[in-house]
């Protein structure tokens, strides 16, 4: 199955652009940053790896090594596309070279059109369809908490981990969190009461809800 299909299939009308937990009624905020400092400007602070070991967590008990995934890249950039070889390189610091045949790309209108008043930008979406254990997860998760923070390696793209067989999707947007969607409560309890701690308590109230109501 292609990622268009499945989308339409199992979230239809759902627009892969952040902020995805605002968009689509069945999902999790979690928080992955904690007790930030200003002195934390090196690699693997105390904060930092906190973040890595929530987004690593998190994504291991969404996404067993052998389930089928489409792991999401979209890069924004001029509608010239003069860079896009370039960008083709992002994947390869994560996957085996081999997959890349896999590799599909697709030019998408700009996903923030709000922030492109002359029209000048596009989305550069690539497509990987993988087993989890095709590719380093963990590096590619510490990249994207990276990005804000200064430190390398960092990746400041949107990526998007959907796992086909527990239709689910999984969107670290960076340091600060990550958002979990499921076609229904009860796909993803279970990381609800296993990481309930977690969860962003400014979406506390709502999240709850959901879940009270498969009880």
């Amino acid at each position: 199955m292609q990622l268009n299909d499945f989308m339409h299939e199992n979230y239809p009308n759902l627009q892969l652009r952040p902020p995805l937990f605002y968009s689509w009624d069945i999902g999790i905020r979690f928080k992955l940053g904690v007790n930030w400092k200003w002195e934390f400007d090196y690699p693997d602070n105390p904060y930092v790896l906190g973040c890595y070991k929530r987004a690593i967590t998190l994504f291991e008990a969404l996404h067993a090594p052998t389930e089928n995934i489409f792991v999401v890249m979209d890069i924004h950039d001029f509608k010239n596309n003069r860079n896009l070889k370039r960008k083709f390189k992002n994947f390869p610091r994560y996957v085996n070279k081999s997959l890349m045949l896999k590799l599909s790309h697709e030019a998408l209108p700009y996903i923030f059109p709000e922030d492109d008043e002359e029209g000048i930008f596009l989305t550069n979406r690539f497509t990987l369809q993988c087993k989890t254990s095709d590719f380093n997860y963990k590096l590619l998760l510490k990249a994207i908490c990276n990005q804000d923070l200064e430190l390398k390696p960092y990746l400041a793209h949107s990526v998007y981990f959907i796992n086909s067989n527990r239709k689910t999707i999984f969107h670290v947007y960076d340091d600060r969190g990550c958002d979990l969607l499921a076609t229904s409560p009860a796909g993803i309890k279970d990381i609800y009461e296993r990481h309930n701690d977690w969860i962003l308590d400014y979406d506390r109230a709502e999240i709850d809800k959901v879940f009270k109501r498969t009880s």
